[in-house]
C-alpha cells in the first residue's frame, strides 16, 4: 500500500523538469562509499512520502569523482578550498547532466553558483567528532579526552578546525596531513602510520563504523564544523517543481541550525586557511543556541563566543556572531 504525503507535502504526482520526461530522477552525488551512503537514505526519505518514486527505477545514481577526491596529497587550501568537493557535482547540476544532488551541508560553499540553490536540508545526524586512537593511546577520558594521546604523538587530520583546536590544549603534538575517505583514515591509525585522529561521527554512524570511535567529543570541546552531520540537497533554481517536492521533506530543526550556523561562515568570510567551528541547537522552548570558533592553525589565538535567540531569526543570529568573532579576532587570521 502507497504511504499518504505529510500533511503540507506536494502532491503526489510524478514531478517534470527540464523539459524532459521527470523520471527517472538523476542524482548527484560524491563517489565516497560515506556520500553514497547518505545519498541512498535520503532516497529512501523520499520514496516514503511520495508514491510515485517508489517504482525500482525512479532514480539514477550518478556517481561524480571531484577535484576534492582526486587530489588527497596537499591540504585543501593549496587546492582550491573545500568547494573543490563540490565544483563537478555543480556543474553536471547546471548543464542538466543531473537534477538534484545530495551533499554533506559542511562540504558546500556559503554562496552556491548562480543559478543552484539549496532545496532542503535532512534531519541533522550527531553533529559531533569523534577521537579514534591507535595502539599507543591510552584509555580516553571524557573530562580529558586529548590526555590519552602521548606526547609528541603524530595526529593525522587535514582540518585545520580540529587541528587549532587540539593544538591549543597539546601544542605538542605533530601534525601530519592524512586525507582520504573515511576507511583509509582509520587505516591508517590502525596501522600506526598516524597515533590518532578524529572523524565525524556522523559519518561513523552512517557506515555502521561508531565502534572505531574511542570516544564521542562534546561539541563544547570541539566544536564542529558548521552543517556537520547534515544531508543538503540542491537543485537549479529553475526546476521549481522539483524544488517544492524537495523542500516539503526538509526538516525544520535542520533548516534553523544550518541558516544560523552558514549565516555565521558567511560573516566571518573565512578561507580554507582559517579555523572556524560553529554549532547551533534548538532547545525545547523554541530557543536557539549557536556557538562559535575563530583561531589560528598553531591554535596560539582561539576566540570561542556564543549566542541565544529565537530560532526564527536563526539567520540574523548567525551574522551577529560571525561579525562579533571577526572583530574581535587578530585581521591576520583572515588573509586569504
Amino acid at each position: 500500500m502507497s504511504r499518504q504525503p505529510e500533511p503540507g507535502m506536494p502532491a503526489p504526482t510524478k514531478p517534470k523538469h527540464g523539459g524532459r520526461s521527470a523520471l527517472p530522477l538523476r542524482v548527484g552525488t560524491r563517489a565516497s562509499p560515506l556520500a553514497r551512503t547518505q545519498t541512498r537514505l535520503f532516497m529512501q526519505r523520499i520514496t516514503r512520502f511520495c508514491p510515485v518514486l517508489h517504482a525500482a527505477d525512479a532514480f539514477e545514481e550518478h556517481a561524480i569523482t571531484t577535484s576534492g577526491d582526486r587530489v588527497q596529497d596537499r591540504a585543501l587550501a593549496e587546492i582550491g578550498g573545500k568547494g573543490l568537493f563540490a565544483k563537478e557535482i555543480h556543474e553536471a547540476l547546471a548543464d542538466g547532466r543531473i537534477d538534484f544532488a545530495v551533499h554533506s551541508l559542511k562540504d558546500l560553499e556559503t554562496t552556491l553558483p548562480e543559478g543552484i540553490v539549496l532545496a532542503c536540508c535532512m534531519t541533522r545526524e550527531d553533529a559531533r567528532d569523534a577521537l579514534i586512537l591507535g595502539p599507543r593511546c591510552g584509555t580516553p577520558d571524557a573530562s580529558d579526552p586529548f590526555a590519552a594521546i602521548p606526547q609528541g604523538a603524530s595526529v593525522g587530520t587535514a582540518s585545520v578546525r580540529r587541528l587549532a583546536q587540539l593544538m591549543h590544549r597539546r601544542p605538542d603534538v605533530r601534525p601530519v596531513l592524512i586525507r582520504g575517505n573515511v576507511a583509509t583514515r582509520i587505516a591508517k591509525v590502525r596501522s600506526g602510520e598516524v597515533d590518532a585522529t578524529f572523524l565525524a561521527y556522523a559519518g561513523l554512524r552512517r557506515l555502521g563504523l561508531e565502534a572505531e570511535a574511542a570516544l564521542v567529543l562534546d561539541a563544547a570541546t570541539m566544536v564542529p564544523a558548521a552543517g556537520q552531520g547534515i544531508v543538503g540537497v540542491t537543485v537549479r533554481a529553475t526546476d521549481t517543481e522539483l524544488h517544492d517536492l524537495l523542500a516539503g521533506i526538509e526538516d525544520p530543526e535542520a533548516a534553523a541550525v544550518s541558516q544560523a550556523e552558514r549565516a555565521m561562515l558567511a560573516a566571518l568570510d573565512g578561507s580554507c586557511r582559517t579555523p572556524i567551528g560553529g554549532h547551533a541547537a534548538l532547545a525545547a522552548d523554541g530557543t536557539l543556541h549557536l556557538v562559535g570558533l575563530v583561531a589560528r592553525p598553531d591554535g596560539s589565538f582561539l576566540l570561542h563566543r556564543a549566542i541565544n535567540g529565537p530560532a526564527k531569526e536563526a539567520e540574523a543570529l548567525g551574522r551577529v556572531l560571525g561579525e562579533s568573532l571577526r572583530r574581535d579576532s587578530p585581521p591576520d587570521i583572515f588573509l586569504p
